[in-house]
């Protein structure tokens, strides 16, 4: 009986790795989304959004270095968000801005 436990429990231990996988692409989009983000003067025109975008993408940077894939994921969608949002509306607040002259 103790070795069926023991069998049990080292399975369901290995088991844990091979069902998180590695959120590669949500991280390459929220890094491709900060930096679009930052080349468009969003952390002028638009800090808050920047600042939150940037908050989520450290965040995520974090939890995928210690293997927190589900929370890095989770980030990272949130920092793609946050960014292609302070983009917008920096672009937005740039055409006003030159309307306005």
């Amino acid at each position: 009986m103790k070795l069926i436990l023991i069998f049990i429990s080292i399975l369901s231990l290995q088991s844990c790795g091979l069902t998180t996988t590695r959120p590669k692409v949500e991280m390459s989009l929220a890094q491709a989304a900060f930096v679009a983000a930052k080349e468009s003067g969003a952390d002028v025109h638009a800090p808050n959004l920047y600042r939150q975008a940037e908050d989520y993408y450290l965040k995520a940077k974090s939890a995928y270095r210690r293997k927190y894939f589900n929370k890095a994921k989770e980030y990272a969608l949130f920092s793609k968000k946050f960014s292609e949002q302070a983009e917008y509306s920096a672009i937005r607040k740039k055409a006003l801005e030159g309307n306005a002259q």
